[in-house]
């Protein structure tokens, strides 16, 4: 079976690659911004992860799409029922920062698995508790770039690090792909994978 990851995401393609998962990365055309979230933000998550890993598994030739099964995921912050993605600008960013500011957060993320016979989808969710910042803490980590790629503009794996107390529950999650619970949905769907030599 052939492993495909719905996502350019370096963060997901680290995770799965540090595993030893044998994949290649095809790109999705799925309009992330027509789904509405606000409603019932986790069912909208998934709707986005399930779009993408769909819409990557349709865009595969015939003969590849029998033998292929399509990871597609997607991850939201939420702070007091609020959903934090990635922000705009630094204002934005700023913003976001001073709310998760000595509180504590919600990661989620949506991972959905498509193959031939398979369309599965599941929801990790990981509290994170940031430590009482200063301004002059949030400006010193804007200014390194690193937020504005990032729902809820901070990085668990990089310098975001530090403004981090604690966190409960699955730290890849935060990162980006929950990896065990992938390595297991595989698996409770009798998906082997070739898995690079190490």
């Amino acid at each position: 079976m052939n492993l495909i990851l719905a996502s350019k995401s370096p963060r997901r393609i680290k995770i799965l690659a540090s595993v030893g998962y044998d994949f290649t990365i095809v790109n999705t055309e799925f309009d992330e911004k027509s789904v509405d979230l606000t409603i019932d933000p986790v069912k909208g998550l998934e709707e986005i992860a399930m779009g993408k890993a769909a819409s990557a598994y349709e865009s595969l030739p015939a003969i590849p799409k029998l033998g292929s099964v399509v990871i597609g995921a997607d991850t939201i912050v939420m702070c007091d029922g609020k959903i934090m993605l990635k922000p705009k600008d630094e204002a934005e960013a700023r913003k976001m920062l001073n709310s998760l500011s000595g509180r504590k957060h919600e990661v989620y993320t949506s991972v959905a698995l498509v193959s031939v016979t398979e369309r599965d989808v599941f929801t990790e969710k990981t509290d994170v508790y940031f430590f009482d910042l200063t301004e002059e803490e949030i400006e010193k980590y804007i200014k390194t770039g690193e937020p504005m790629d990032k729902a809820g503009a901070y990085g668990i794996q990089g310098r975001g690090a530090t403004l981090v107390e604690r966190i409960e529950g699955d730290y890849l999650n935060v990162v980006g792909l929950p990896i065990a619970k992938v390595a297991r949905a595989l698996k409770n769907h009798d998906i082997e994978l070739k898995l690079k030599e190490i």
